[in-house]
């Protein structure tokens, strides 16, 4: 996708501060962090967002939440608590219409979110 930033971030078009990746995904600081830890996990493929998964995808989704897990021990949020949160759609934030999980720790997390 020409026109989609996480895919030029991907290629390596755009900069990131990357903080891992493997043959599948990507995981990057956020360029506008909510909180002391704000880490982006994308896959590498362009997929829009969660509604555009199908079934062949079970295993991609299973890697990007394990992603996120290994990120949370990396940056020592494992103890203290971390939230993942994905948007889908417009109405609920999301503004990159290419699914990315957002991993946030560092501070207490208030409820409801948003």
């Amino acid at each position: 996708m020409d026109n989609c930033i996480f895919c030029r971030i991907v290629e390596g078009g755009i900069p990131a501060k990357i903080v891992y990746q493997d043959d599948q995904v990507l995981a990057f600081d956020d360029i506008n962090a909510q909180a002391p830890v704000h880490i982006l996990v994308i896959p590498k493929r362009h997929v829009a967002a969660v509604q555009d998964c199908r079934e062949g995808d079970q295993a991609l989704l299973g890697h990007l939440l394990l992603t996120c897990s290994k990120i949370a021990g990396m940056k020592n949020l494992a103890e203290s608590g971390y939230r993942i949160v994905t948007n889908t759609g417009a109405e609920s934030g999301q503004t990159v219409f290419h699914l990315h999980l957002h991993v946030l720790g560092g501070r207490h997390m208030a409820w409801p979110p948003g």
